[in-house]
């Protein structure tokens, strides 16, 4: 029976991971039996990964870069999430390391499973932050040498000038803002 929900498994991560920008990527998780049992049972589980037609697979830490690492995590938390039935789900910089085309695909996913949860993504990426029904911004600051956080909720205006910000990484431009105006379309 479990190969069964693992071969189901695979094939649905295999395809989330191939529409992120990896055509040819693979996915296979190793299950096999232990000797004795430890504190999660006899089953040795691993992921086996590979991005590029005709490679090898390996152990996923050994064969995956940072940016295939998040895309093949956002997969993985995506079909927990939709199989567990999770009120929330909190992304903390699950982008890391992704162009701004495989941030929008992200984005996307992220966005269909907020229809069923509660999503929260912490992003310094404008595609993913513009997809966001709230927008909170998070500042941190030193005051007598000890760090304070701020949380403030964006309101329309605002979210324009944080997400211009981060499209232009300095001096906003009137072509940030406008940049920006379209992304939150």
């Amino acid at each position: 029976m479990r190969i069964m929900y693992k071969d189901s498994l695979e094939k649905k991560l295999d395809s989330q991971i191939q529409s992120l920008g990896m055509p040819h990527a693979q996915l296979n998780c190793k299950v096999e039996s232990s000797d004795s049992f430890h504190n999660l049972g006899k089953d040795v589980v691993g992921l086996l990964f590979t991005a590029n037609m005709g490679s090898t697979l390996k152990p996923i830490e050994k064969a995956a870069s940072g940016g295939e690492l998040s895309r093949v995590m956002l997969a993985i938390k995506s079909q927990l999430a939709v199989n567990k039935k999770l009120p929330t789900i909190i992304f903390d910089e699950i982008d890391t390391g992704v162009s701004g085309a495989i941030a929008e695909k992200m984005a996307s996913i992220m966005q269909v499973m907020s229809e069923s949860m509660q999503v929260i993504a912490i992003t310094h990426l404008p595609q993913i932050a513009a997809r966001g029904h709230e927008h909170l911004l998070v500042e941190k600051k030193i005051d007598n040498e000890k760090t304070i956080s701020n949380i403030s909720k964006l309101d329309a205006s605002a979210r324009i000038e944080e997400i211009a910000q981060m499209l232009s990484g300095g001096k906003i431009s009137d072509a940030a803002r406008e940049n920006a105006r379209v992304l939150l379309q």
